[in-house]
């Protein structure tokens, strides 16, 4: 039998996936359309989202979820510009993903727009494929770039190059770039600084969800009495140590706020430590040392000033400090008075608070702890962006940093049930759980479809306070009109329904009975609860927010 012709739309397909792309995200148009079916081919899953910018999120969701290198296919033009908010979340997050995009180079086409510009102005690594030749080894080299240097590639794939014979087939992936050795001195800083510090806090953020990484800074926090804390996109790290303070930053409790300012050592591992993760510097005490450790010396200090810092892995470093300070021991932070403020008041739920819900609203928190108890525990929790996003990320609890994705690092509404997708596809041992307030469930609409097409077993919570609530909490004060921030109420369960979801409306906590009897049954569907939420008062997090704006 003669082999059939391979165009470099097939090679370029086929080079992804013995890259070592397992899944792609996408809609599919006439210019993606053969190098899709090439992955798939070639082993990939593909799954087909309603809508670019979904597609997108999904993709993002995944690579962080799994820890995998994802793939995200488009078509020209419109099918780029659809995605860009997505790809722009992804580029800013540091997350391993391959944009393969079909361009029209023409400038008569209906399709041109300058996509490689497109690409750079949102931070993302752009290759255009120009030569048949070599294409599949770009293609290849594409995928490396996004393992090895955590960036998001934005592969372009020109409609006249894609048509023509391909050249030779590349090998597979070669094997991933060398971690970063630390410097001895920078080294033999730090640990001085772990010896003398009587405060100590450890902030692990991105670069800390490594494998590894959390025995090696549990490790080291032993040895010198660290308290432990995350950033937003590293919760749950910790979760079940002794001394585990949680989030640092907007979200942070108030225990947590205070220990973490009152620390003479801050220690971020892997974190920025920018102006959320530190409440704009008020997390910092005057004359606190604080100390960056980054596998990148551009990323030391590009926040905010700092003592010093230690280029290297996380696991790393934190293995060689332990190494220099030996067998000692230090009780540092982890006094008992410190012990018992933590068993008292560890997480958002031990803070009392006045109900202020009613017969037709229910109170956000009352809500979410509710919700906390009847989730079963092994879930994996997506958040959109809004001033309801507080609740759902605190008062529901994970269990380690692959059951929280949080798609905020461009602060956009609308990518919340598109990450849920996505993580659910990368942990489908999980619940997925999905908080959206009414805005972003709109925006997001689309893909409620694609939740039941896969079949995924998910909770789908709308935070429906009937508006834009960040600028009404922002403006109203102010006596500023709130006529564009406001709408009617939306029967979010009548959607969800026509969608074939099963569903149920809370105003008040009896009727999550609803959700409960989902829980028991078989699960067979999705469901989608429309929770009307009280409406007068800002989260504590958004007052936190617009102190530093």
């Amino acid at each position: 039998m003669t082999r059939a012709r391979q165009t470099v739309a097939h090679a370029v397909g086929e080079a992804l996936v013995r890259g070592g792309i397992d899944t792609a995200f996408g809609v599919v148009g006439s210019g993606n359309f053969v190098a899709t079916n090439a992955m798939v081919a070639a082993g990939a899953r593909y799954v087909a989202a309603r809508h670019e910018g979904g597609a997108a999120t999904m993709a993002d969701a995944y690579a962080r979820t799994s820890g995998r290198p994802s793939a995200l296919t488009l078509h020209q033009g419109c099918g780029l510009t659809n995605a860009l908010t997505g790809i722009t979340e992804a580029a800013k997050s540091r997350t391993p993903l391959v944009v393969l995009t079909a361009e029209a180079t023409s400038p008569r086409s209906n399709f041109f727009v300058d996509q490689p510009a497109l690409a750079e102005a949102v931070g993302a690594v752009s290759v255009r494929l120009t030569s048949p030749s070599d294409a599949a080894a770009q293609a290849a080299a594409a995928v490396a770039i996004a393992r090895d240097e955590r960036r998001t590639v934005v592969l372009n794939l020109p409609l006249d190059v894609q048509q023509h014979d391909a050249g030779e087939p590349v090998p597979a992936a070669g094997p991933a770039r060398p971690v970063p050795v630390a410097d001895a001195e920078e080294l033999d800083r730090l640990a001085d600084a772990l010896r003398t510090a009587r405060r100590p806090v450890f902030v692990a953020g991105r670069g800390s969800r490594g494998p590894g990484c959390r025995a090696a800074l549990e490790g080291l926090a032993d040895r010198c009495g660290a308290l432990l804390a995350t950033s937003a996109v590293a919760k749950g790290l910790f979760r079940g140590n002794d001394w585990d303070l949680d989030v640092s930053g907007g979200f942070a409790t108030p225990l947590a706020a205070e220990l973490i300012s009152g620390a003479d050592l801050i220690v971020g591992w892997g974190c920025a430590l920018n102006m959320w993760t530190m409440r704009h510097g008020r997390l910092i005490a005057d004359g606190a040392v604080v100390v960056q450790v980054d596998d990148e010396a551009g990323a030391i200090g590009r926040q905010r000033a700092v003592s010093f810092g230690v280029v290297g892995d996380v696991r790393a470093v934190a293995g060689d400090v332990s190494a220099r300070l030996g067998d000692a021991r230090a009780t540092g932070y982890r006094t008992a008075e410190v012990r018992e403020a933590l068993t008292l008041r560890r997480r958002w739920r031990d803070e009392p608070f006045a109900d202020t819900g009613d017969q037709a609203r229910i109170d956000p928190r009352a809500l979410t702890v509710a919700l906390d108890d009847l989730l079963p525990a092994e879930r994996v929790v997506a958040v959109d962006s809004g001033n309801f996003m507080g609740y759902p990320s605190m008062f529901l609890d994970v269990p380690d940093e692959h059951g929280f994705c949080f798609t905020q690092a461009f602060q956009s509404v609308g990518l919340g049930l598109a990450t849920a997708i996505g993580a659910a596809l990368a942990r489908p041992d999980r619940l997925p759980v999905a908080a959206l307030g009414d805005g972003g469930a709109l925006m997001g609409a689309a893909e409620l479809e694609t939740v039941v097409r896969l079949g995924l077993p998910m909770v789908v919570v709308v935070y429906d306070d009937a508006g834009y609530g960040a600028e009404v909490h922002h403006f109203g004060p102010d006596g500023h009109p709130l006529d564009t921030v406001r709408f009617p109420e939306t029967d979010f369960a009548a959607i969800g329904r026509g969608h074939g979801y099963a569903a149920v409306t809370v105003r008040r906590p009896a009727d999550l009975d609803g959700v409960a009897a989902w829980l028991a049954g078989a699960r067979s569907t999705p469901l989608l609860v429309d929770a009307k939420v009280t409406r007068d008062e800002p989260s504590w997090w958004l007052e936190e927010a617009f102190r530093g704006h």
